[in-house]
C-alpha cells in the first residue's frame, strides 16, 4: 500500500510539473499570437497606406497625361497656325525669310525677351491648378493668333480687290502701298516671332510633362511593387497565424487532458490517504 501511495504521489508530482510546463508553453504561445497579431495589424496598415499612395499617384499620373495631351494638341495647333501664316505670306509674294534690318532687330529683341520669359516662366510643378491656368492661357493665345491670321487674310483680300479695280490715278499711291506692305511685313515678322516663342514654350512644357509622366510611372511601379511585397508578407503572416492557432488549440486540448488526469489522480490520492488513515486507525 505504501509503495502504491508513493508511486501515486510521484505520478502526481510529475503531472504537476508537466502541467506547469504546459502552462508556460501556453503563455509563450499566446504571447507569440499577440505579437503576430500586432505585426499583422502593422502590415495591414502599411498595405493600406501603400494602396492609398498608389491611388494618389495614379490620379496624379492621369492628370499629367490629360495635361500632356492638351498641351500636345495646343502645340500642334500653334505649329499649324505658323505654317498657315507662312503659306499665306508666300502666296501673296511676301517672303517670311527676307527680313529687313529693322525687322531683324525687332526679332532679336523679341527672341531675347522670349529667352528671359522662358527662364522666368519655366514650369515649377505639376499641380492641377497651375496646369489649368496654363491651358487657359494657351487657349486665349491661340484665339488671339487665329484672330490675327484672319485679320491678315482680310487685309490681303482687300488689297487684292483694290489691285483689280485700280485706276491710273491710284498708281500714284503705289509707293504708299509699298510702305504699307513693308509695315505689314514687319508686323507679320513680329507675329511670327511670337509664334516661334509660343512654339518653343509649348515644346518645353511638353518635355517637362513627359518627364513628369515618366517620373510618376516610376513611382506607380514602385508603389505596386511595395503593395505586392506587403500582400505577400501579409499572406505569410496569416499562414503563420493559422499554424500558431492550431498549435495553441492542441496545447489547450493537451492542458485540458492533463488537468482531467490530474483531477483523477488527486481523487485517487485522497481516496488512498483515506484508506491509509482508516488502516492506521484500525491498527
Amino acid at each position: 500500500m505504501k509503495d502504491s501511495l508513493q508511486e501515486t504521489e510521484e505520478k502526481y508530482r510529475r503531472a504537476m510539473v508537466t502541467n506547469a510546463q504546459l502552462h508556460n508553453d501556453k503563455t509563450a504561445l499566446m504571447f507569440q499570437v499577440e505579437t503576430l497579431r500586432e505585426e499583422l495589424g502593422d502590415i495591414e496598415e502599411l498595405l493600406w497606406e501603400s494602396r492609398r499612395c498608389c491611388d494618389l499617384s495614379n490620379k496624379e499620373l492621369e492628370l499629367e497625361r490629360q495635361a500632356h495631351k492638351a498641351l500636345q494638341a495646343q502645340f500642334t495647333v500653334t505649329r499649324e497656325t505658323l505654317r498657315q501664316t507662312r503659306e499665306l505670306l508666300m502666296n501673296h509674294g511676301i517672303s517670311p525669310d527676307l527680313i529687313n534690318k529693322d525687322a531683324e532687330l525687332n526679332e532679336e529683341d523679341v527672341n531675347a525677351e522670349s529667352v528671359s520669359r522662358l527662364a522666368e516662366e519655366s514650369p515649377q510643378g505639376s499641380k492641377e491648378s497651375i496646369i489649368e491656368l496654363q491651358l487657359k492661357k494657351q487657349l486665349e493665345e491661340k484665339e488671339s493668333l487665329q484672330e490675327q491670321v484672319r485679320l491678315l487674310q482680310s487685309q490681303l483680300h482687300q488689297k487684292n480687290q483694290a489691285d483689280r479695280v485700280k485706276n491710273p490715278e491710284e498708281e500714284r499711291l503705289e509707293n504708299g502701298m509699298e510702305s504699307l506692305l513693308l509695315d505689314m511685313q514687319r508686323d507679320t515678322n513680329r507675329q511670327m516671332s511670337d509664334l516661334k516663342f509660343k512654339l518653343v514654350k509649348s515644346e518645353q512644357e511638353v518635355t517637362a510633362l513627359e518627364q513628369n509622366v515618366i517620373r510618376l510611372e516610376g513611382k506607380v511601379s514602385r508603389y505596386k511593387s511595395e503593395c505586392e511585397n506587403a500582400q505577400k508578407m501579409e499572406d505569410e503572416l496569416k499562414v503563420e497565424k493559422r499554424r500558431l492557432q492550431r498549435e495553441l488549440r492542441w496545447a489547450l486540448e493537451r492542458i485540458g487532458e492533463l488537468e482531467s488526469t490530474n483531477n483523477q489522480l488527486s481523487k485517487r490520492l485522497e481516496k488512498m490517504k483515506a484508506n491509509r488513515n482508516a488502516l492506521l486507525a484500525q491498527q
